[in-house]
């Protein structure tokens, strides 16, 4: 059984809000990096789907050694309540429904094929792996937020291009569409 070293995080801005995940795996010398993100989401998802997708990658069953700095993840495996939450019928100690239940269940679909030790590590505490992924997850967020910009400059040029205008001034930015292209561009004015 082949031995892999999977270390992961997730990040969001806002709980919810725009969220990245990262994982990157580590196979004798190899390694594999994986991000993502969404555009609404929160962080303990996004902490989730890094597993789920590190997991996804795993073409046969290994010995995984995976490493996080999410306590939600590592303790529900560690400490039982996984067991716990599918014994009450997917409900927590309170009574409530468990949160993020899709991904719970993928994820523990997944981890039945390996052999996997689940490590928590603190984070932001100078572990080259872990503050790896967390620069990706938040790199996933930056791209998000850059995305919705041009989306809404988008929505915003086509709005005024209805009513035959073609450009917008902002202080001394021009915000329109490349004729040529058909792209939104953003012009500085220099006056």
């Amino acid at each position: 059984m082949d031995k892999i070293i999977i270390y992961i995080d997730g990040a969001c801005s806002g709980n919810p809000g725009p969220g990245g995940w990262a994982a990157i795996l580590i196979w004798r010398s190899t390694e594999q990096v994986l991000s993502g993100g969404e555009k609404y989401t929160t962080n303990q998802r996004m902490e989730l789907k890094a597993a789920v997708e590190a997991l996804k990658r795993l073409k046969q069953p290994c010995k995984v050694e995976l490493y996080s700095d999410s306590a939600y993840l590592i303790n529900a495996f560690n400490q039982g309540w996984l067991e716990k939450w599918q014994k009450n019928g997917w409900k927590t100690a309170k009574k409530q429904a468990v949160e993020n239940q899709d991904l719970w269940k993928e994820l523990l679909t997944l981890s039945c094929r390996h052999d996997i030790s689940w490590h928590k590590v603190k984070g932001h505490s100078g572990n080259a792996y872990n503050e790896r992924c967390d620069k990706l997850a938040r790199q996933e967020i930056e791209r998000l937020k850059e995305e919705r910009i041009a989306e809404n400059m988008e929505h915003v040029v086509s709005s005024f291009e209805r009513f035959g205008i073609t450009g917008i001034q902002i202080g001394n930015r021009i915000i329109r569409r490349d004729l040529n292209t058909g792209k939104i561009i953003e012009d500085i004015s220099r006056q």
